[in-house]
């Protein structure tokens, strides 16, 4: 334990905390967005990945994302199995300067969040036992083996590909997986007359989007494992990048309908978020700005190529991560800077970051294509017309979001 920094120790406990509260913050981030009637389905969703998650990653999950590489495919699952061999010493590979164990419990922070990026995309359609087999499965077959080829010591890894939070293991993943459910599960059934975007409660929104931000900062900083310079680089590029892209979204819906709306705003924010996330240890400020202007921008007209692909994302879960996250992975081969964290933009590293994208988007798309079919082909994926239209918190959780004295009849379904 001599190799134990207290500060590192005592930045990296912090940062933990900050992305464990994420997963609390997305659900009133997505509960706010939605329909008054689906508010806790969703929200449930969200929170039922810390345990699920949770317990794969302790029986299996971290071993095979972070245990002794297999192939460049997968790690060894018996070493770190049941949380054997981790302790408190630290491992040199990881993180030498704070115990090992709180590298299992950072990591397990992403993990959950992982999934739960996802319900946002089909809110209303799927039922919740078969979730619960869905994101069991979508952690074991495709974060594990992603997080293992990026982060673990695996092929993509070894070729030179980089990701500093999780812009391609993460968001690129969880993006194209939620592509990929929305499409095979087909459009919402609404109520005549009703709009596709009528969200319950944008105080709620705005509430989500703050804490999301403030754990932002533990989410990429936290990535140095230490309490220094890039961290201090990390959190930095993180502030720039959202601030800049919320500006951006605000100009082109200005641009494009004559106003701005809040809940534009909010989003807009954590399309730069989530796309400086995979470049926030490698850029210098000046080109986080540039990177939270450009991943707005590709995520708000990207809303073009999702009409075309005749997907119903609820809450564009696609377009503000699979797409931010992509884009912020490859301008890591543009803007990364050699003075920051030893990578340097080049065409090389371009070619590699590009490579990763594709192979991780299409392997995440198709997994879970197979997996949405099984559960389709066993009768348990979809609710029925009747249940959308009278939303799933009546049917299938049976609680109001605002019974609370009668508070659910002043307001909208």
């Amino acid at each position: 334990m001599q190799n134990i920094n207290a500060g590192d120790t005592a930045f990296v406990l912090m940062c933990t905390a900050l992305v464990c509260m994420m997963t609390p913050a997305l659900a009133l981030f997505y509960g706010g967005l939605v329909r008054q009637r689906d508010m806790l389905s969703v929200m449930i969703q969200n929170f039922v990945c810390i345990g699920v998650v949770g317990l794969i990653w302790v029986f299996g999950g971290f071993s095979l994302a972070f245990g002794p590489d297999i192939g460049g495919v997968i790690g060894n699952i018996v070493p770190y199995f049941g949380m054997y061999q981790v302790g408190i010493e630290p491992n040199p590979t990881y993180a030498p300067n704070v115990p090992f164990m709180l590298v299992f419990a950072y990591q397990m922070m992403f993990a959950i969040i992982t999934p739960a990026l996802m319900t946002g995309a089909f809110v209303g359609r799927f039922r919740f036992g078969a979730y619960l087999f869905f994101i069991a499965l979508w952690t074991i077959l495709v974060y594990l083996p992603a997080a293992h080829w990026i982060w673990g010591g695996g092929f993509l890894a070894k070729l030179g590909v980089v990701d500093f939070a999780g812009g391609i293991v993460i968001h690129t993943a969880a993006g194209f997986s939620a592509l990929a459910t929305a499409k095979y599960l087909g459009k919402r059934k609404m109520p005549a007359g009703e709009s596709e975007s009528s969200p319950a409660s944008l105080p709620l929104v705005a509430l989500g989007a703050g804490l999301l931000w403030f754990g932002w900062f533990g989410f990429n900083a936290g990535g140095a494992y230490a309490a220094d310079a890039l961290a201090a680089y990390a959190f930095t590029n993180t502030m720039l990048a959202g601030s800049i892209a919320m500006l951006v979204w605000m100009f082109w819906e200005w641009r494009e309908s004559g106003r701005t709306t809040f809940s534009g705003v909010l989003v807009g924010a954590v399309a730069g978020l989530a796309t400086i996330t995979p470049a926030s240890g490698y850029v210098e400020p000046m080109a986080a700005l540039a990177i939270g202007a450009i991943g707005a921008t590709a995520c708000y007209h990207a809303k073009h190529v999702q009409k075309a692909l005749g997907v119903d994302d609820t809450l564009e879960v696609w377009r503000a991560h699979g797409v931010g996250g992509m884009t912020g992975a490859l301008l890591i081969g543009i803007l990364a800077s050699s003075s920051i964290n030893k990578v340097a933009a080049s065409a090389g590293q371009f070619g590699v970051q590009l490579l990763a994208v594709v192979i991780v988007a299409v392997y995440a798309s198709v997994v879970t294509f197979i997996l949405l079919k099984i559960l389709d082909m066993l009768g348990i994926l979809r609710v029925s017309p009747d249940v959308q239209l009278k939303g799933l918190d009546e049917v299938q959780v049976g609680e109001s979001a605002y019974h609370l004295w009668g508070m659910d009849r002043t307001l909208p379904k």
